[in-house]
């Protein structure tokens, strides 16, 4: 058995705030992969069973409220007897911009009081999937801006993202971390893909060198090349000596 742990607080009246990015990955993997059960209410939140490719799966919605998501988490692993790494928890990142992503695998809370509250109760070695919401600049906005509602212009990459995310979630559940992030990356940032491939690829072939550059500068006439090689050694006495002084208009 393998736990997906989507983060946020239950209710309509947060259903689409920033700090529910987690509920929404969750609920999309349950629409978009039909092997799974319908919601229902177990280890102190909704769940909903299935299968991701060959692992048995359990979709988990804490409904603890966030600071208390670890009582759920805890529950639910002691139940099937799972070690960290059978668990992925999904939530939001203020210190990543809005539709981008991070995998990581056990570190410190960082301030989010729903992986507080999980590393409480079952130790930090869980993997976790970061989804980026931004920061408001300011701290003393952070809490109403992750209480806040997504803005409309955010569906143009958060719907994405979330689709993305559903389609490739049996990565997760086999713990093919890296693939998962490549899959991802291949499909919202097609560039940044290319750009690792060219690089993991090494420099490209140097082009063979010519057989022979020509030492004759471009350009220049036989004359002007005659003028500039070395001057060829004469002999200064003896008969060739004579000859040669009649011949080039030479003094005695």
């Amino acid at each position: 058995m393998k736990l997906i742990v989507g983060l946020g607080n239950p209710g309509a009246k947060y259903a689409g705030n920033r700090h529910n990015i987690g509920f929404m990955a969750v609920d999309e993997i349950h629409r978009r992969q039909s092997a799974f059960q319908p919601w229902r209410a177990r280890f102190q939140g909704q769940v909903a069973e299935g299968r991701l490719g060959s692992e048995k799966v359990l979709l988990l919605k804490p409904s603890t409220f966030m600071n208390e998501s670890g009582r759920a988490v805890g529950e639910a692993m002691r139940f099937y007897k799972l070690e960290p790494d059978d668990i992925v928890v999904v939530y939001d990142e203020l210190d990543l911009p809005p539709a981008k992503f991070r995998m990581k695998k056990g570190g410190g809370h960082g301030g989010h009081n729903g992986l507080r509250s999980i590393t409480a109760h079952i130790g930090a070695d869980y993997r976790r999937l970061r989804l980026g919401i931004g920061h408001p600049g300011d701290k003393k906005l952070v809490s109403n801006y992750v209480l806040g509602d997504f803005a409309k212009v955010d569906r143009d990459w958060l719907d994405p993202l979330l689709v993305e995310i559903a389609d490739n979630a049996g990565l997760l559940a086999e713990g093919k971390d890296s693939q998962f992030a490549n899959k991802l990356t291949l499909a919202l940032e097609p560039e940044k893909a290319q750009r690792k491939d060219k690089a993991k690829a090494g420099p490209a072939p140097k082009k063979p060198a010519a057989a022979q550059k020509s030492k004759t500068p471009k350009g220049q006439s036989h004359i002007r090349q005659a003028r500039q090689q070395k001057p060829v050694n004469l002999p200064k006495s003896g008969p060739m000596a004579d000859m040669l002084k009649k011949l080039l208009g030479g003094k005695d």
